[in-house]
């Protein structure tokens, strides 16, 4: 039994040494004759150059602790849009005139179709003229208030003597413009759509050179049906 018990210590030495560095790796550096190098973790071949490094072994690292539950985020704010800036432009206006015949037509303007009227329409005298020898001459009577008078206008007819008279410039008649006035927007609508209709009926019959101009109006009418009356 003595001789057993320095045995078994024998024995357990190198088994303690095992276990405390059984957390060590020995790398082997081995060079052969060629100068080749070779890392191992055991030994190297008969013939190589042996040269051996301890080294830890590398461990995993101790778990992460979980990450902290995050915390509900704010609601969200809602914002307001962003203002949105429309431009209307006002309605055209559309007129309806009538000429003397009674014919009725549309004006974008207001202003009717002018026509010349001479003065004797509207109730001015006119003034005979009368040939006396070589000349013309013409009596106008005036008055005013009280004074009452005839003034003779003409040449004295001698041939070899330019006149010397004083003749008024007298318009003989003006201008003046049939009438018009503003139709209802709902009224000027339906008519923008007649005359659309009209377009469109003109143009299966129209020739080639005229379907250009057809086209340009078409084009206006729709634009104008868009912003005035809101169709698409």
């Amino acid at each position: 039994m003595n001789r057993a018990g320095p045995l078994a210590s024998l024995v357990l030495l190198p088994l303690l040494a095992v276990s405390a560095r059984a957390a060590d790796v020995t790398i082997y550096r081995c060079t052969d004759a060629s100068g080749h190098l070779t890392l191992r973790d055991t030994p190297c071949r008969a013939g190589e150059k042996q040269e051996a490094r301890n080294m830890v072994r590398p461990t995993d690292p101790p778990p992460r602790p979980p990450a902290p539950a995050a915390a509900p985020a704010a609601p969200a704010t809602a914002r307001e849009p962003a203002p949105r800036y429309i431009v209307m432009t006002p309605p055209q206006p559309l007129y309806e005139c009538i000429a003397p015949d009674g014919e009725r037509y549309t004006s974008d303007t207001g202003e009717g179709r002018a026509r010349w009227e001479p003065l004797w329409g509207f109730g001015y005298p006119a003034v005979p003229l009368h040939r006396r020898g070589g000349g013309v001459s013409a009596d106008i009577g005036f008055h005013d208030g009280d004074v009452r008078g005839r003034v003779r206008i003409g040449d004295d007819g001698r041939p070899h003597h330019r006149p010397a008279v004083l003749v008024p410039a007298v318009p003989s008649g003006q201008w003046v413009y049939d009438e018009c006035h503003r139709l209802p927007q709902a009224e000027v609508c339906d008519r923008l759509r007649d005359e659309r209709y009209e377009l469109n009926r003109r143009w299966n019959i129209a020739q080639p050179s005229e379907r250009a101009q057809i086209d340009r109006e078409t084009r206006g009418i729709d634009a104008r049906l868009t912003n005035d009356c809101g169709d698409s």
